[in-house]
């Protein structure tokens, strides 16, 4: 697994590819995050690893007072700049490390995270690290990927490896998926100090053009990925792609992009 410094190196790289690549989905999973744990006008929100800000813009235009951190400078530049772009005026924006945060105890009403405590290296410091900073009667807010079986465009991408390389197998324990499971969510969750932990799934797709889109989504844009990749020979590579591209001809009417469902659950606790 890798370590805290290398996985921020990893995002300083990704930060901008990412972000046009992946937030946009996560976007729609963090409204409903937002919608599902009742966050409204002059509450205030902490967004842990808060990348393009999936939930931390979704919960400032529904008038929350957000402080977004995360420990990729790059990340965090970038979306200030959204935030400016966008005139958004409460949302602050911090580097911060989510399993040290520098914030004061109980001072927040929500506090959450979408695809980014899970993964990272020590899971646990970075949950009790967001207990400790929710008011009581306050809220926590985990968005995680579901099973791999509902998250296609990673799951299918792993088949296409499997194709192209002689004994490939996916992660077994890969942060990607490490909670994919509601009761294990809901047991982490409350281990870290929260109670009564709700979970709901959230369903929607993800529409690829080409075998080429799909790959450069994937390997420019997410580290956990790319890292699979890193080392393989040029004509491994060749043939991921060429095994993509069956898959996408196999679901694909040769009109529209290809729809690939994708699946979230997300957790509602209290504190």
């Amino acid at each position: 697994m890798a370590n805290l410094e290398q996985m921020q190196q990893a995002w300083e790289e990704y930060a901008e590819a990412y972000d046009k690549a992946i937030t946009p989905i996560s976007t729609r999973v963090g409204e409903e995050a937002v919608r599902a744990a009742g966050v409204g006008p002059g509450m205030r929100l902490l967004d842990i690893a808060a990348g393009g800000g999936a939930l931390s813009i979704p919960a400032a235009r529904g008038g929350a007072d957000v402080i977004a951190v995360d420990y990729s400078r790059a990340m965090v530049g970038l979306l200030q700049r959204k935030a400016r772009d966008m005139g958004i005026s409460n949302l602050e924006v911090r580097f911060m490390d989510g399993t040290a945060l520098e914030l004061e105890t109980a001072t927040f009403d929500v506090a959450c995270s979408a695809l980014g405590i899970m993964l990272f290296p020590d899971r646990a410091k970075g949950l009790r690290e967001m207990a400790r900073v929710v008011k009581p009667g306050g809220k926590g807010v985990m968005v995680v990927f579901a099973a791999p079986q509902r998250v296609l465009f990673i799951s299918l991408f792993f088949q296409a490896m499997a194709q192209a390389i002689p004994g490939f197998a996916p992660p077994q324990n890969s942060p990607l998926f490490c909670l994919q499971d509601m009761e294990q969510l809901r047991r982490e969750m409350t281990d870290a100090g929260f109670s009564d932990v709700q979970v709901q799934q959230f369903e929607t797709d993800l529409e690829v053009e080409s075998a080429d889109h799909w790959w450069n989504m994937l390997v420019s844009g997410a580290p956990a990925i790319a890292g699979l990749l890193r080392g393989l020979p040029e004509e491994r590579q060749r043939a991921i792609r060429s095994a993509l591209q069956q898959i996408v001809a196999a679901r694909s009417d040769g009109r529209t992009p290809v729809k690939l469902p994708l699946a979230f659950n997300i957790a509602v606790a209290a504190k």
